[in-house]
């Protein structure tokens, strides 16, 4: 399944899309997210990785009535799992998606409208031909085997993403994901304050930057020929303890109790904050890919994500 805070970004940047081609966009109820009319035209858009919802999508037939006239409806279908396929709808992977978020954001500088190719065939057939050239090559291995997040974006669709000609080379960046659980509870007055919490973090081994990541996406195997491995900067130690650190600050809070004594009224704070023997980490060392594209400047792009990075992952990189 898409996330809810992924689906509701990808929501958000679609109505962006779908508006800067002159659509009237609303939202509709789950498990849709968007219908889009203009000019006797009705899109319906679908943000989803989940199969079984996709595969109801694409075979059901969608109208709308608009004063008596009843139209059929179009299905936009925007998914990040490239093994879904469809015969009745639009389909949209990283590569439309980046390709007309862009051109959106275009459009609307220059006060123009944008065009969109809403054809399910040929959108299917500009997905396959997509999916063949970022898929990367499985055929050249280093021999080298480390924890991992997979390279989904090839070398020539990370330089289209980046924008500019230069040459790429892939880096496996060291980060420490961790995961992180806290029990336990104080209680002040009639005030009980739990402590729980569940989740992961990462840390840059490098710069020390921390980045919202899936743990469960880690793959142990080898990685393509001719990457790059970085070293790491900071120590899995260091990692774990600022980890902590933070979770404590995150979940300490302040309780104020109002107190009446006669005539005098008077507030009573303390701060309360969870037990470190109540916290526990459990931190290992992964790598995420990223293409380094160098020509007139220097851009970085997560070869997992597909993300154009704002900030260096290596503290020795200058991004423009």
């Amino acid at each position: 399944m898409m996330e809810q805070d992924m689906r509701e970004k990808a929501r958000n940047a679609m109505r962006l899309i779908l508006e800067a081609a002159k659509f009237e966009v609303e939202e509709v109820d789950e498990p849709l997210d968007l219908s889009a009319v203009r000019d006797g035209e009705c899109v319906l858009v679908l943000c989803s990785n989940d199969a079984e919802l996709v595969g109801q999508f694409d075979k059901t037939n969608y109208s709308l009535m608009v004063d008596d006239h009843e139209m059929t409806c179009k299905k936009l279908l925007f998914t990040l799992e490239k093994d879904i396929t469809t015969e009745n709808c639009t389909q949209w992977g990283v590569g439309e998606f980046v390709q007309y978020a862009g051109e959106a954001v275009l459009a609307d500088i220059v006060e123009q409208e944008l065009k969109l190719d809403l054809t399910p065939g040929k959108a299917k057939a500009k997905k396959a031909a997509a999916a063949a050239e970022e898929a990367p090559a499985e055929d050249e291995h280093s021999g080298i085997s480390i924890l991992h997040f997979p390279v989904k974006l090839s070398e020539q669709a990370a330089i289209r993403t980046a924008g500019i000609q230069g040459a790429a080379k892939l880096r496996f960046m060291p980060y420490y994901l961790i995961h992180y659980t806290s029990s336990g509870e104080q209680v002040y007055k009639d005030r009980r304050i739990p402590f729980d919490a569940d989740g992961w973090g990462a840390i840059n081994a490098i710069n020390g930057i921390k980045l919202d990541l899936d743990g469960t996406k880690v793959e142990d195997s080898e990685i393509p020929a001719n990457a790059e491995v970085s070293d790491a900067h900071i120590t899995k130690e260091e990692a774990s303890e600022r980890m902590v650190t933070e979770l404590i600050e995150r979940l300490t809070q302040k309780v104020r109790i109002k107190q009446e004594k006669g005539d005098a009224i008077f507030y009573e704070e303390k701060t309360l904050k969870p037990d470190r023997k109540n916290i526990t980490i459990d931190t290992k060392q992964v790598y995420i890919p990223v293409w380094q594209i160098r020509g007139k400047k220097i851009v970085e792009v997560n070869a997992f994500t597909g993300e154009l990075l704002s900030e260096p992952m290596d503290e020795g990189v200058e991004v423009f």
